[in-house]
């Protein structure tokens, strides 16, 4: 019987995992106010880091270094109580690695720099490929193909990219291919681009994860750029060994992922840095036939358990809502939202088009309309959020796009 081409195991190489999660995610302040842009929730039961893992722990990919440094505590404690981070065998490891400090008093000076700090890792596992990945989109993607794609092209290094339209150039790093895939050039964000190969209106932007031989990688961090100070793959790394080197492109619309259904978009990818985008992807995991279905079984997005009851719904109105764990709602109006674990929505509160995260406590006759609740608040009685902006904007924070956001409350004791 023919094996379909996500079903075809990956070439059987020893691959290491690092995951770059320690960015500050300025842009999505005030969420990132006391964490780290990939321990934000997200979707009423995850963290923005939850996919990166999911990703690779469902491709077979078991060997993981999660490298955390700003504001990294929250982060440190979802990995430490939600994901099992040793496995059967000494290979299956899921660890966290705050800045070691190994070349001197000094943090992260970029990502190739926090790969360079911590390349006793390295040499330490000795893979055969090193697989460095971002912590902070949202997305699903069968690693072990693009595992596969770098193997068979006898690349040096592999960039996972994905097609965007030429509009969306200055956002990006984007990459230019021949027709077999190869790079010839790479420039971080740049004002116009060629279209990519096959195309007239898209070219292909990175996505932030790539693919090393583990010796083209140790050789570069530790000779050509050993004494620069500021080190990045995207800006500085990757572009020098257009010369040197063998650097494709992995294009992801091609990724087959299991389970997807046809109303799905293909090969969803989302840089959640803003709160307008932020709030935008929470919304896409709503409706009955969602952008992004995250009732897949044949992959699954791993997270946390909740040890507390189910939700409850004592009486009200819902419609196209997601209710976490513990949930307990008495009749009031939800519509369009999603609420995380453990939220009480009390008598004739109205939620519309929002996203209310854990453990807070909407009061009688609140109302909601696309607003943003942190972990751990308490929504006052008969107060108005997203009806008006200027009030909003006096009390909480109201971004570009509209949506108010109220910052995360004040832990309650366990």
């Amino acid at each position: 019987m023919a094996t379909s081409k996500a079903a075809r195991p990956a070439p059987t190489k020893r691959v290491l995992a690092i995951v770059l999660a320690g960015g500050k995610g300025e842009r999505l302040h005030p969420l990132t106010h006391e964490r780290s842009k990939p321990a934000v929730p997200f979707g009423g039961k995850y963290r923005i880091v939850d996919f990166v893992l999911s990703n690779l722990v469902n491709s077979g990919v078991q060997s993981i270094y999660v490298l955390v440094q700003y504001m990294s505590q929250s982060l440190i404690e979802h990995l430490r109580s939600d994901w099992r981070t040793a496995g059967l065998t000494r290979s299956q490891f899921i660890t966290v690695v705050p800045p070691q400090m190994r070349l001197g008093t000094m943090w992260y000076r970029g990502t190739a720099d926090a790969v360079r700090q911590n390349l006793n890792l390295i040499h330490d596992y000795d893979p055969d490929l090193v697989a460095v990945f971002g912590a902070d989109h949202v997305y699903r993607m069968d690693v072990g193909q693009m595992i596969r794609w770098h193997v068979e092209k006898g690349a040096d290094a592999t960039i996972s990219t994905i097609p965007i339209p030429l509009r969306e150039v200055p956002a990006f790093g984007i990459v230019h291919t021949d027709a077999k895939g190869r790079i010839d050039a790479f420039i971080e964000k740049p004002p116009t681009a060629e279209p990519m190969p096959g195309s007239s209106t898209h070219a292909l932007a990175s996505m932030g994860n790539y693919i090393f031989d583990k010796q083209v990688l140790v050789d570069l961090l530790e000779s050509r750029h050993r004494d620069e100070a500021d080190l990045d793959f995207g800006k500085n790394v990757l572009p020098a060994m257009l010369k040197t080197h063998k650097l494709y492109a992995y294009d992801f619309s091609t990724n087959v992922l299991p389970g997807l259904k046809q109303y799905e978009e293909r090969a969803y990818w989302r840089d959640v840095g803003t709160i307008g985008a932020f709030y935008e992807s929470n919304m896409d995991i709503l409706g009955a036939r969602p952008r992004l279905n995250l009732n897949n079984r044949r992959w699954f997005v791993h997270s946390g358990r909740y040890e507390g009851p189910p939700a409850k719904v004592l009486d009200g109105k819902l419609t196209n809502c997601i209710l976490g764990d513990g949930c307990f709602v008495r009749n009031a109006t939800i519509k369009n939202s999603i609420l995380g674990r453990g939220v009480h929505v009390h008598d004739g509160a109205v939620i519309e088009d929002s996203i209310v995260m854990d453990f807070c406590k909407i009061r009688a006759d609140a109302k909601l309309r696309r607003t943003i609740v942190d972990r751990y608040n308490e929504v006052p009685a008969r107060i108005k959020l997203g009806y008006d902006r200027d009030e909003d904007a006096r009390r909480f924070f109201v971004d570009p796009s509209g949506v108010v956001v109220v910052p995360r409350g004040v832990t309650a004791p366990s």
